[in-house]
């Protein structure tokens, strides 16, 4: 594995993140991996997938008191998040 700054990071990051929807679990995985390793923070891009299994298909449950309720459709893990 080659290595790369940390702004060439930034920029395979979000150039990963256009194509979203096309990407497997285990390339999600290996995005915020590399996110980590740079100590990038992917701030919104964060909330497109599962915390517990990188699966895109997310579902909103509920939103109460600006706490937005997620749940997973493959493996029923809930992510709460503040709404601003």
């Amino acid at each position: 594995m080659k290595k790369s700054s940390k702004s060439e990071a930034e920029t395979e990051i979000l150039e990963l993140f256009k194509d979203l929807k096309n990407r497997t679990p285990k390339e999600i995985r290996k995005i915020k991996r590399l996110a980590m390793k740079h100590n990038i923070k992917l701030r919104e891009l964060k909330k497109k997938f599962c915390k517990k299994c990188f699966s895109q298909d997310l579902k909103i449950k509920s939103v109460r008191k600006r706490i937005k309720t997620v749940e997973c459709r493959k493996c029923g893990n809930l992510m709460r998040w503040k709404i601003k």
